[in-house]
């Protein structure tokens, strides 16, 4: 297949060099250069036109690629304001609180706060409110009746 490939590859390049050679004879025919000095003045006019044209459409294919290249950098600069900007995961950490502390407060603050102990006394309070409130729901519900009745009648 490399050996079919290969010579597929050697063709193409032959079918390129004859393809030029076909355009050059087609577009470009042989200069004639017998005659006297006012004939090849003409013929070095003619080619001299023929250049500036090709200048000229070069120039303005080259100023239409360059304004393509901007509009699509621009739409891509839109594209990626459109997508956002993709934050990376973020990693879990274990970290004590003094450490966290320490971290938000800087290193010159020193705090040691025993926060467990300070989430049990929150626990054993919230525990004990609900207890009181079981017995007071009928009541809770009576007073809610009437505030909306307050506000049914004003």
């Amino acid at each position: 297949m490399l050996q079919i490939a290969a010579g597929m590859m050697a063709q193409e390049k032959k079918d390129i060099v004859v393809a030029k050679e076909n355009y050059m004879t087609e577009q470009c025919p042989k200069p004639s250069l017998s005659g006297d000095q006012a004939t090849l003045m003409e013929t070095c006019k003619k080619l001299h036109a023929l250049i500036d044209k090709v200048d000229e459409e070069r120039y303005d294919l080259d100023s239409k690629v360059k304004k393509a290249d901007k509009e699509i950098e621009d739409l891509r600069i839109k594209v990626v304001d459109l997508a956002g900007v993709k934050k990376p995961a973020l990693k879990k950490v274990r970290m004590s609180a003094d450490a966290m502390l320490k971290a938000l407060l800087g290193s010159k603050h020193t705090v040691n706060l025993d926060l467990r102990a300070n989430l049990k006394q929150v626990k054993k309070e919230v525990k004990e409110e609900p207890a009181e409130a079981v017995g007071d729901w009928r009541k809770n519900i009576e007073d809610k009746a009437d505030r909306k009745k307050m506000f049914e009648t004003s």
